[in-house]
């Protein structure tokens, strides 16, 4: 398959939204050092009421978390599902990353959320991800 790659010190995350599993998500960033860009409880993402409240008061599309002592990586974590979650699972790409492995969105679920972002950046990576959706095609239908 033929790749493309863009450097960017921002993880984009989308998890499932259940408290429960929404706290394991913040308890793994936790961990790992991250905090919120917001002075906010980490754990208050793991509550649908106050997502809800973040996203309808504060026009919020993903919640920051960020290293005080790596500033430049950063993760976004999704506040509601632009796609369906588990649809958005189910077609993921599993890619092994060393000692994890990591689902991905599909390039057709790429292109969906790069389409609703919109910005000049995403024009861009919405014409190289559908150069590469006909590259795999070509290569599947031979």
């Amino acid at each position: 398959m033929r790749r493309y790659a863009r450097l960017t010190a921002v993880i984009d995350l989308i998890i499932d939204l259940e408290p429960r599993e929404a706290r394991k998500s913040i308890d793994a960033l936790v961990k790992h050092g991250m905090i919120p860009r917001l002075p906010v409880d980490p754990y208050d993402f793991a509550k649908p009421d106050i997502r809800r409240r973040w996203i309808d008061d504060k026009n919020m599309r993903v919640f920051s978390m960020w290293k005080l002592d790596e500033p430049l990586l950063s993760v976004d974590l999704f506040v509601e599902h632009p796609i369906e979650f588990d649809l958005l699972w189910s077609r993921a790409e599993v890619t092994d990353l060393g000692p994890v492995s990591v689902r991905i969105a599909s390039i057709p679920d790429l292109i969906a959320l790069k389409r609703l972002a919109n910005r000049p950046q995403d024009l861009i990576d919405i014409e190289k991800l559908t150069e590469i959706q006909k590259l795999t095609q070509q290569r599947d239908d031979a």
